[in-house]
């Protein structure tokens, strides 16, 4: 009898999997800055990765008849934290893939945890080059831009005879691997970089620094230009208060979440470049995103609430092109070269440093009374065949 019962059970197991294997939880960590100076991206970063999973799937979550689970880490934006999460999460969970951090510092510290497990880590948004660049190894890829994408698209505005540029960024991996890959994208146009300011990530009065900036442009001749590369808390834009005018002194910057970009409308006519801005985009995944986003938050969707759906979006197209094998190594082999609709349009993971390639936005600062924010119009798309992103690992 027992025997029999046995055998029933096999044969109900073996017909509710079919011939193939039996359906099972794809289980992904997002370790992220749930708390901590960059909470603000964090929690849209958050927001967007569900709904990426969401539009991928069809609002089944799932993969090939596969569950998909998410589960949250919070690494309070400390480099310790975040490595003994993943390390958590690879171990003691048993997680498929890992999705994150926030903070450049915190995916430092988490790359070789991934390299130790043999697992995928999927950074998003954290921006330093040396993420897939001298400290990437083979189990990292990034969906999110890098700084050398950053510095491209900004260099392409600023880049012009006649200009004389100091910059201003935060002290740690973000904003020195930022200045040094703009330094390196000034090609030659004519556009000169003669003082890099940088400042801890909690500054709060920046009069020092801007007094140090002023000194350095205010004799220069030519256009003169500040660009700030800053994230999280702190204002740098309220160097404008020390009447940089009265010394020809412009603001320069890149893009940013929409509270920040209040301060840009102090700026009219501002150029910059941005990883993206929820009205430039013109494609069905960006009008789903930002469509489902005023319907269930009643804002639109904001800067890194298109790179949270970006990987979410990457993960369901990598697992349902790798099928029934979701190993980490049929992964690597599905995603290296892989391209996938976003909101920003397409993206390829490169196959030498596992980068996503992905357009730019060139940007002018327009002041529209309906918008609490300046808003950033589209001067031209930088398109992946034109970044020439550099490869900037060893292996």
């Amino acid at each position: 009898m027992k025997r029999f019962a046995l055998s029933t059970i096999a044969l109900l197991t073996l017909s509710a999997c079919g011939l193939n294997v039996c359906a099972k939880d794809i289980k992904i960590a997002h370790v992220y800055d749930k708390t901590g100076p960059l909470e603000a991206y964090a929690k849209q970063t958050q927001i967007g990765l569900m709904m990426g999973l969401d539009y991928a799937t069809k609002g089944s979550m799932m993969v090939n008849g596969n569950k998909i689970l998410v589960i949250e880490k919070d690494s309070q934006g400390k480099p310790d934290m975040g490595k003994s999460l993943l390390a958590q999460a690879y171990g003691d969970d048993k997680v498929d893939l890992a999705i994150g951090p926030t903070s450049s510092g915190v995916a430092l510290a988490m790359l070789p945890v991934a390299e130790e497990y043999k697992k995928l880590l999927i950074v998003e948004p954290a921006v330093a080059d040396s993420i897939t660049g001298d400290k990437w190894n083979r189990y990292i890829f990034r969906t999110g831009r890098n700084s050398s994408q950053d510095a491209i698209s900004n260099a392409v505005a600023l880049d012009k005879p006649g200009v004389v540029i100091a910059t201003l960024a935060q002290d740690y991996a973000f904003g020195r691997d930022g200045v040094k890959a703009f330094k390196q994208s000034l090609s030659g146009k004519g556009a000169k970089l003669i003082h890099e300011e940088y400042l801890p990530t909690s500054t709060t009065d920046f009069t020092a620094g801007a007094q140090r900036l002023i000194d350095k442009l205010k004799d220069q001749p030519g256009r003169k230009v500040i660009f700030v590369l800053w994230a999280g808390a702190g204002n740098p834009f309220k160097i404008a208060d020390l009447d940089l005018k009265r010394y020809g002194i412009e603001i320069a910057t890149g893009g940013n979440i929409l509270p920040a970009m209040t301060a840009y409308k102090q700026f009219p006519g501002m150029e910059g470049a941005t990883y993206y801005y929820f009205g430039i985009p013109k494609n069905p995944v960006n009008e789903w995103l930002v469509a489902n986003h005023y319907k269930q938050y009643k804002t639109p969707p904001d800067f890194f609430t298109a790179g949270g759906m970006t990987a979410g979006i990457a993960v369901v197209e990598a697992l349902t092109r790798a099928g029934k094998d979701t190993g980490t190594e049929n992964l690597i082999k599905t995603m290296e070269g892989m391209e996938f609709q976003t909101p920003k349009g397409k993206m390829i993971f490169r196959k030498e440093d596992h980068q996503a390639l992905q357009s730019m936005y060139h940007f002018k600062i327009k002041v529209d009374p309906a918008f609490a924010w300046g808003v950033p119009e589209l001067v031209r798309e930088l398109k992946i065949e034109e970044m020439a992103v550099p490869v900037k690992n060893k292996r």
